[in-house]
């Protein structure tokens, strides 16, 4: 594994329910990724091809009726689309983690999931995390991940995982990504707000320090001894459908990515209004003075008062299936019912 390694989070904006035209940007984003000498690049949050910034302003059916816009839009795992974007960053030689919605592989399913894809340089996707809890209205879009979507990956900079928003505020689930020995840290989110009131209010404010993303970032970074590629959504009004522009109330994409090193402080950024990469060199070394400090599954874990136990089984109609390593299972394949199936209760597995 380097020392030193450049990594970058694309805030770049997508064509908005447009696939093919998303795709075609995202593959000129990853040559240029290349060309700056990219180890890693982030996409945001449902990058493909839709966030639901309309929530919370049009009706029940128009809701249901965007939810289809974003079903076509969507990727599948696998699909064609995936194998572009695997092909493209062989060639470019640049590791990416791509925001997108993705549509449910069990045969009969629709549902879609908030899904970050991890896709190696030299292996190809190699790894999926499906958001585990949509925050507030965004269960109406998104159903929730399962044990299968609590991973690290293994990729030639490091050992790579990431949250998607809100995730980033669930306590256990942070500690289950430092136990899995997370070393770069993706965080993905719809922009850069303020927070107004008592939570319930978020308005587009770019650069604002009512903003939760910048202390849980930071906090992430400090609390498991990692680099943190945090990457947001920049979506200008001319990029909006014109027949979506008088519903996207919720728009809050106004930027924000920026790269964080562990001991919490900014290395790039945060960048607000415009479409760029934005990336840094990084010390790898740097988590070494971390963990020398403050080393939270060493000297600071104290695993004799306090344990955590993290499911290792996805679930399907059919029963339970045990995820192969590189965090994919393949579609439809169910491990329950049969002689001898693994039947596990909650929490048997004991990390």
């Amino acid at each position: 594994m380097p020392q030193h390694v450049r990594v970058g989070a694309a805030q770049i904006a997508p064509k908005f329910f447009d696939k093919q035209g998303t795709l075609e940007k995202t593959c000129h984003t990853i040559q240029e990724a290349g060309r700056l000498g990219l180890d890693l690049l982030v996409f945001p949050e449902t990058y493909f091809a839709a966030y639901p910034y309309w929530r919370g302003s049009v009706s029940v059916r128009r809701s249901t009726e965007l939810i289809v816009e974003m079903q076509k839009s969507a990727l599948r795992v696998p699909s064609e689309e995936v194998r572009l974007l695997e092909e493209e960053a062989r060639r470019a030689r640049v590791n990416c983690v791509v925001g997108c919605n993705e549509l449910d592989d069990r045969p009969g399913s629709l549902t879609l999931y908030n899904t970050l894809l991890y896709i190696s340089r030299d292996r190809g996707l190699v790894g999926r995390h499906r958001k585990l809890m949509p925050t507030h209205s965004e269960r109406v879009y998104w159903g929730m991940g399962d044990a299968a979507d609590i991973v690290v990956v293994p990729m030639d900079v490091g050992a790579v995982g990431g949250l998607i928003c809100y995730e980033h505020h669930m306590t256990l689930l942070r500690a289950a990504m430092a136990i899995k020995g997370e070393e770069i840290h993706c965080a993905v989110w719809p922009g850069w707000w303020r927070v107004e009131g008592h939570l319930g209010g978020k308005s587009a404010d770019p650069g604002s320090h009512d903003c939760d993303i910048e202390p849980a970032i930071r906090e992430y970074a400090i609390e498991n001894q990692v680099f943190v590629v945090s990457s947001s959504w920049y979506l200008p009004d001319h990029e909006i459908p014109a027949e979506l522009l008088p519903e996207m109330r919720y728009n809050l994409a106004a930027g924000g990515s920026c790269i964080v090193n562990p001991a919490g402080l900014f290395v790039k950024g945060p960048v607000f209004g415009e479409e760029t990469i934005v990336f840094a060199d990084v010390d790898l070394e740097e988590r070494r003075l971390a963990k020398a400090y403050f080393d939270c599954l060493g000297h600071y874990a104290r695993f004799d008062l306090l344990s955590l136990c993290i499911r290792e089984e996805a679930w399907t109609p059919t029963g339970p299936r045990r995820v192969p390593a590189a965090g994919v299972p393949a579609p439809g394949a169910a491990q329950g019912g049969g002689a001898g199936a693994r039947k596990s209760g909650p929490g048997e597995e004991a990390t």
